[in-house]
């Protein structure tokens, strides 16, 4: 699945367009490199995700093309930096 859609899938950002931006400018890596919108996501993959001053860190648990809103919550798991 593609990286935009997956962010906005499991709500990390609301919409897909400020995905596909966010990715456009950089601001979304994949295992630690900055990837295209149209970059490929899968399980065990690590998303990093800066929204402004804040950085987030997520491992992709599971791909999946629609889900419920609790549902969301099992796509991803958030990473605490250490």
């Amino acid at each position: 699945m593609r990286v935009d859609k997956f962010l906005k899938v499991s709500r990390i950002i609301k919409r897909r367009t400020v995905a596909r931006e966010a990715g456009d400018q950089g601001r979304v890596l994949l295992n630690g490199k900055a990837v295209k919108p149209s970059a490929e996501v899968n399980p065990g993959d690590i998303l990093q995700v800066e929204f402004g001053n804040h950085i987030s860190r997520y491992r992709v648990l599971k791909v999946e093309a629609t889900t419920t809103r609790q549902g969301a919550q099992e796509l991803v798991e958030e990473l605490q930096d250490v």
